[in-house]
């Protein structure tokens, strides 16, 4: 489901406190994304609460720093900058050990043009999370970006992680001419109606940006593994239409996967699927396993029970396939789609 109106988001959110409550063991992951999904729909204040909860929950949060981030940037979109600055400062004290909770405080801070600052919780981050020649994490390379962007904003010169980034970054457009403010005069144009139309154009993509880093599950594709498939495909034949075999299962995957991100979609994920939970999710939706709509409505409820694994993985990491090779080697090679 991709709710694009207010009620759509307050329905949705509705629907995750309801999955809430029928599983526990995943209320963190479910209550954050409601939380997201109230900050959509305006219901900010309920957003608020929701934060609350888990921060006050007798067992400590999974994640209590990207919690009170988030809860920090909500809370300055509806008016306590004071409460949100205090959280922020408590956030950045504490000095947590991975990228979200630092990019969240930091595009608070820039969205709310404290550009300064925001550049100063960026290089903090960088300066305690990357380590020189490690491999870098998708999510510390969207911190990495960001740390560029605001610094290009504030005319600071290309340190060594500015340089990181720019190697890091392969769209068409080079994060400087991307990141530049004048970038459509540097373009060539200089009619004031492009220019304000490329203004609202990077103000909608930070939006977007931001929006992704507040959902704390990735877009998800369902991955059923051979023998699991073999036993979907036995009891609901009229599946075969989706998965025509497993090679081409795990084939569509990859490419989907390398789609959605060349389209610039966040935060991707993968699922692992099994037959009796997708049986016991029909059940719950009173509908048919057979039904192939069915399938992305199961990937998204087993995300936001946070059971996907971020795609995608380190080249030298395990491929998601199970094939027991390294990514590199194996799906995400040239040519990967077509691994067996």
């Amino acid at each position: 489901m991709r709710p694009d109106m207010s009620a759509d988001h307050t329905t949705e959110a509705e629907r995750l406190l309801r999955t809430a409550g029928r599983y526990p063991e995943d209320r963190e992951p479910l209550l954050l994304r409601a939380a997201a999904h109230l900050e959509l729909a305006g219901e900010r204040e309920r957003a608020t609460a929701l934060y609350d909860e888990l921060l006050a929950a007798p067992s400590v949060p999974a994640a209590p720093f990207l919690i009170r981030a988030l809860k920090a940037a909500n809370l300055w979109e509806y008016g306590h900058e004071a409460e949100a600055r205090a959280i922020i400062e408590g956030v950045r004290r504490a000095r947590p050990a991975e990228p979200a909770p630092w990019e969240i405080a930091a595009e608070t801070l820039e969205a709310h043009d404290e550009l300064e600052a925001a550049e100063a919780t960026f290089t903090e981050a960088a300066g305690l999370l990357v380590e020189p020649g490690a491999e870098v994490s998708y999510a510390l390379q969207s911190l990495l970006t960001g740390r560029h962007r605001v610094r290009r904003m504030l005319a600071l010169p290309h340190d060594d992680h500015d340089a990181l980034a720019d190697r890091l970054h392969t769209a068409d457009v080079p994060l400087d001419e991307l990141h530049d403010p004048k970038r459509l005069w540097a373009l060539g144009s200089s009619d004031p109606a492009e220019l304000q139309a490329e203004i609202a154009r990077l103000r909608s993509e930070l939006g977007s940006y931001r929006t992704a880093l507040s959902r704390p599950f990735p877009v998800a594709v369902l991955h059923w593994p051979e023998p699991e498939l073999d036993e979907l495909l036995a009891a609901y034949p009229e599946l075969e239409a989706e998965y025509p075999t497993y090679r081409a299962h795990l084939t569509d995957i990859e490419a989907s996967l390398r789609e959605l991100a060349q389209s610039g979609t966040p935060n991707l994920g993968i699922v692992p699927a099994t037959v009796p939970s997708y049986e016991a999710f029909a059940a719950s939706e009173s509908t048919s396993p057979a039904n192939p709509d069915l399938l992305p409505q199961y990937a998204t409820t087993l995300a936001a029970r946070g059971r996907a694994t971020p795609w995608p993985p380190q080249r030298t990491g395990a491929c998601w396939c199970g094939s027991g090779r390294g990514y590199g080697e194996c799906h995400g090679g040239v040519g990967g789609t077509d691994k067996d």
